[in-house]
């Protein structure tokens, strides 16, 4: 007779969600025939997905006991709990505890499925934009101690990761909540003091206006810190980042931005911009589609505004649906465009690349480089692309 399927964890949403589903599955590990969502609730169309990601998981494993986790989890409770497909909801903030699973504890999972290792170190929101439920999902902000990022990297290190990504809801407010309100930047000098071998560290998006002068200083100048820069910034326009409730205006992020590639020139600079939010004006829009081009960002994650129950955004004068899409198509063809002359300006130059499992691999300014064939996974190359085919320097 053969043995029941094992654990599976599908997830959904952020890089948190990835390294949390990592010890998910770990906790699991001992458990047959289990189905884990861990969902997303950041807009209207990743509830949508997660909606989508329990049909289908049950479609696959209709014996499997399936359970949802994640931010969706706590946001659409009363919905998700009424699919017949959901067997349970596990409470977001407990998920990484074993008493919520009703299992024993268990080790920490062993690294390396990724050839980057996310490392959550914060987790949870205190801040509260108008247009985000995440606080509702996540809780209020909590952050890992120096000593507990420090054996999460030296665990992905003993597995010979080449790349740690620090991770979380709000990365720049790590420390806020811990004895002597230490800064990021101190951190970060803590990983690299620690771990003289970690070749490269990488930040998830960050807070403009508190990157702290100790990580300014290591992204301008620390060769190990990657030289790209992932935005929290939303928008281009003052009044709409006012009715958003973010703590930066776009001179905030002109300013960071222009001071950053001044002392690293080669400064990768990517955001989130959304499109559509509501009382959005045609000026508004322009100067979203202005600030895209002036801070040359070739990371662009565009999402359309879709409103979110329960947040003041939700109230205010909302712009149309088909309005909304033609915005965000139109800034996702500015990105591409930058993007592009962006990619075809490496051409020619020596990128350090990681490599990945499909035959690709990133440079430290994250763009996508082909690999001579037989290049193993996880280990760093020089390459000097000569071309641009379809996104991919080759």
């Amino acid at each position: 007779m053969s043995a029941a399927p094992s654990v599976e964890v599908v997830s959904l949403g952020c890089r948190l969600n990835i390294a949390e589903s990592e010890r998910i599955r770990a906790l699991l590990a001992e458990e047959r025939d289990v189905v884990v969502v861990n969902s997303c609730a950041v807009t209207s169309e990743a509830v949508r997905q997660t909606r989508q990601a329990i049909r289908r998981a049950r479609r696959s494993r209709p014996s499997a006991r399936l359970l949802v986790t994640g931010c969706a989890a706590e946001v659409e409770r009363q919905q998700l709990s009424a699919m017949p497909e959901v067997d349970g909801l596990i409470a977001n903030a407990e998920k990484l505890d074993p008493r919520a699973w009703n299992v024993p504890p268990r080790a920490a999972p062993v690294p390396g499925l990724h050839t980057r290792a996310f490392v959550a170190v914060q987790n949870g929101c205190d801040h509260a934009c108008t247009f985000c439920v995440i606080p509702q999902g996540r809780g209020p902000s909590r952050s890992l101690s120096v000593a507990e990022v420090l054996r999460e990297v030296e665990r992905h290190l003993a597995n010979a990761a080449p790349e740690v990504v620090l991770t979380g809801v709000d990365v720049t407010s790590w420390g806020h909540d811990l004895p002597g309100s230490p800064s990021l930047g101190q951190l970060v000098r803590a990983v690299l003091d620690a771990f003289p071998s970690l070749a490269r560290l990488r930040m998830s998006s960050l807070d403009g206006v508190e990157i702290d002068p100790l990580l300014f200083e290591l992204i301008a100048h620390e060769p190990r810190v990657m030289p790209h820069l992932h935005l929290s910034l939303q928008h281009g326009h003052d009044l709409i980042l006012k009715r958003m409730k973010r703590r930066h205006l776009r001179r905030d992020a002109e300013d960071i931005v222009g001071r950053l590639r001044e002392a690293r020139p080669d400064l990768a600079v990517g955001a989130d911009l959304i499109a559509g939010f509501p009382t959005e004006d045609e000026a508004m829009h322009a100067a979203n589609r202005s600030i895209l081009r002036e801070l040359r960002i070739v990371h662009g994650h565009i999402f359309p505004y879709s409103p979110r129950p329960g947040t003041p955004a939700a109230r205010m004068p909302q712009v149309e649906k088909p309005v909304i899409r033609r915005r965000a198509a139109e800034l996702r063809e500015d990105v591409a465009a930058v993007r592009e002359d962006w990619l075809r300006s490496l051409i020619g130059q020596p990128l350090s690349v990681l490599a990945e499992k499909d035959g690709t691999g990133y440079s430290p300014q994250f763009a996508r480089v082909s690999l001579p064939e037989g290049t193993r996974p996880g280990t760093i190359v020089t390459v000097v692309p000569q071309t641009l085919e379809q996104g991919l320097l080759r």
